[in-house]
């Protein structure tokens, strides 16, 4: 029993060292054993499935701010990552953006550049500006492949460290419930929770990066997560949610803030 730990320990040290990267811009070191190509497919698959499955919305010209808010990001996005030479961190990416009709008050971007708005988020947002906020912070989370991380973090722990496609092979529905866990469909209380609140700050100021980059100013995030905090009064304790409290949040992003303005002035 000893032996299999021990080895289990070197097995994770191995694969740790050899498929440990680095986020873009924040230089924080992640664990990724997933080929962005793999991950990438299974996105694309699971968010046709949502789009068949799901309403998009009927409202031409929310839809149309949806959609002119995430190209100029993804337009500034693109630029940046260009000129410093990381046009490779978006290979493959194939951007949509979607609003999609439903009072529940959120928002995503699965890797590969899914974007979903949910018209429940709008009367948070409020215009063009606020929206972006939104969409800044959720397009940071596939740019700096959140799920991916996380998904591989599950992979060394429930199935051992299989690849992605021998678990899609061999226990299926085990590894695609990850990858609806990985994207925080569902919760869990455990080692990843903290890995997620990190994302969650480093979400935050990427995207008010992104958004700046795009021209929108980036100090409206700070009223825009004010309205959240008091829609959200009634919420667990922060040790028990993947995401920051309000107060935190707020907090960090006025740290974010200064480095955030110096894209908005270029």
């Amino acid at each position: 029993m000893k032996i299999v730990k021990i080895l289990s320990v070197i097995i994770v040290s191995i694969i740790t060292f050899y498929y440990c990267n680095s986020v873009p811009i924040t230089g924080r070191k992640q664990l990724n054993i997933i080929p962005d190509s793999k991950i990438n497919s299974l996105s694309f698959q699971q968010y046709n499935e949502f789009i068949r499955s799901n309403k998009l919305s009927t409202d031409e010209k929310s839809t149309a701010l949806v959609k002119k808010v995430g190209i100029n990001i993804k337009n500034a996005v693109e630029k940046f990552f260009a000129e410093k030479n990381l046009s490779k961190e978006l290979q493959g990416y194939q951007w949509e953006f979607n609003l999609v009709e439903s009072d529940e008050v959120n928002a995503w971007c699965m890797p590969g550049g899914k974007v979903v708005v949910y018209t429940g988020i709008l009367p948070i947002t409020k215009d063009e500006t606020g929206l972006a906020v939104v969409m800044g912070h959720e397009i940071a989370h596939a740019v700096a492949k959140h799920g991916s991380e996380r998904l591989s973090q599950a992979l060394l722990q429930k199935l051992g460290g299989l690849a992605l496609d021998i678990a899609l092979q061999e226990q299926p529905e085990a590894t695609r419930n990850l990858f609806f866990a990985a994207y925080g469909i569902g919760t869990t209380v455990g080692i990843i929770l903290p890995y997620s609140r990190t994302h969650e700050s480093e979400a935050d100021r990427l995207g008010l990066i992104f958004m700046a980059l795009a021209g929108y100013n980036p100090n409206v995030a700070i009223e825009f997560w004010q309205r959240m905090a008091e829609l959200n009064k009634a919420k667990p304790p922060e040790f028990l949610s993947t995401h920051p409290s309000d107060k935190t949040r707020i907090e960090n992003l006025k740290k974010f803030l200064p480095e955030a303005i110096q894209y908005y002035k270029q």
